[in-house]
């Protein structure tokens, strides 16, 4: 229905929109002044006060001529002034909400969202993938409120979003300072990322960029991480059971062995575990956060800046000397195992009550030396699962998290071993290896002493092998 035939439209305001055309003069539109219509310098016609282009100037309003007063019976006077007054009430009683109205537009604070163009803005050719407007992701994430706040990570904060479209995503906001000169390398990165497409890798839809914002946009995961799962599940969600939590393992390795094998340069995760492991609709595993390592590192093209990871999942020669590889992957995808086997943290202080390690590589090994398989599974799975297959599972942790980077499979090979190929030969030859280490290690050394580290000198350890 057009404004013009809203006969009870009694306010309107439509100042400073930008607005352009031609304003029409008849219906409710008469009522008002230009006013109501400030700051839209393309809009014409006269209730605006602006004559349109090639339109003949506005005539002057006719002289103002006060009305003759016409005399009336004393007795009447009483009661033109009782009317009069009841008039004025009336009248002050319906504009007063609409002044109020008026008022309460004009003094309520409103929220302001702008673009700022990047200081290098070359013409960007990705694909399917989208630059979205920093005004966009704001209105998605209602300003980037905390009540939207999915999680917090060494590479920013997680937002929950709502695009215009209808569909839900995760907006992950970088919080890295940014450096002059960034911007193509940004692109260059992103680009990068967008082109690892695999099932069992979470698929980046767009991104923003501006002089002070590095954002990127996932799908939004409705089950959340492998991590959330396994420790902050709300009460009535179900833990994950064995069959899960196996191809969780084999999705996630798939995914892997993709960002090592398949893509062109190979991609370095540099932090896998449970919680950059996330699950879609079907919890089938979907690995997040790849190629943001090297995306926040764009300072210096060819030098990793930082040791990125986390405590407990970082690798001992990536930690020692800031060099990773996918074999530093290939380390935290072994801890992610032992996470998804038994539930816990990889670096937890909370198991110093109980006398034990803080790392979970040191408490799984001090548990099987002890022959103890049955306390390393997760409680939740309540026995539910078939201790051969543990038992396997945890043969494959062990083996992706020796000390030397050089013993560790690749994770093409950790996929075989998975799907039942190449473990039994794998673990023998690994328990061979470690009893003469050990024998060595039990040797005399007279001119240094010797100290054990379990990080870097793994003991074989007793399990049946592979059935």
């Amino acid at each position: 229905m057009p404004l013009t035939n809203i006969t009870a439209l009694q306010v309107l305001d439509l100042s400073n929109n930008q607005l352009s055309g031609v304003v029409p003069d008849n219906g409710s539109f008469s009522l008002f002044t230009p006013i109501s219509f400030n700051n839209n310098l393309d809009l014409c016609g006269p209730v605006t006060g602006h004559p349109c282009p090639g339109s003949p100037p506005f005539s002057p309003p006719p002289p103002f001529v006060p009305p003759s007063p016409i005399s009336a019976p004393e007795g009447n006077s009483a009661t033109g002034a009782i009317a009069g007054g009841v008039a004025a009430g009336a009248a002050l009683l319906f504009a007063a909400p609409a002044i109020v109205f008026a008022w309460w537009r004009r003094r309520k604070p409103q929220e302001f969202f702008f673009d700022v163009p990047a200081e290098e803005d070359p013409e960007v050719h990705l694909g399917q993938l989208k630059r979205f407007s920093l005004r966009e992701l704001q209105v998605a994430t209602d300003t980037f409120s905390n009540k939207n706040i999915l999680g917090r990570g060494g590479f920013g904060k997680v937002y929950k979003g709502r695009l215009t479209d209808g569909s839900l995503v995760a907006v992950k906001r970088l919080k890295e300072e940014r450096t002059p000169g960034g911007e193509l390398q940004f692109q260059t990165e992103v680009e990068m990322i967008s082109m690892a497409v695999h099932r069992n890798l979470l698929r980046l839809r767009g991104f923003c960029m501006t002089p002070t914002e590095r954002l990127l946009v996932y799908p939004y995961m409705a089950n959340g991480s492998v991590a959330s799962c396994l420790r902050e599940r709300p009460a009535h969600q179900q833990p994950l059971d064995w069959p899960t939590r196996k191809r969780i393992a084999l999705g996630s390795a798939r995914g892997l062995s993709y960002l090592h094998d398949h893509c062109d340069p190979k991609i370095i995760h540099r932090d896998v575990k449970a919680a950059n492991i996330l699950l879609d609709e079907e919890f089938e595993a979907v690995v997040g956060d790849f190629g943001l390592a090297k995306l926040m590192d764009y300072k210096d093209t060819h030098v990793t800046t930082a040791v990125r990871g986390t405590i407990g999942h970082i690798a001992p020669e990536y930690l020692s000397t800031g060099k990773s590889s996918e074999k530093t992957d290939v380390f935290g995808y072994g801890i992610m195992l032992l996470e998804l086997i038994t539930g816990q943290r990889a670096f937890d202080l909370a198991r110093l009550a109980n006398d034990d390690d803080v790392m979970l590589l040191d408490w799984v090994k001090g548990l099987l030396k002890e022959k103890k398989l049955e306390m390393l599974v997760d409680p939740d799975l309540h026995s539910n699962y078939i201790d051969a297959e543990v038992e396997q599972l945890i043969q494959v942790a062990l083996l992706c998290s020796q000390g030397s980077p050089m013993d560790r499979p690749k994770m093409s090979e950790v996929v075989r071993m998975l799907e039942g190929d190449g473990l039994a030969e794998r673990w023998d030859e690994w328990q061979k290896v470690e009893v003469l280490r050990q024998e060595v290690e039990l040797a005399p050394h007279p001119n240094s002493d010797w100290i054990v580290d379990s990080t870097e000198n793994l003991h074989a350890v007793e399990l049946s092998g592979p059935r």
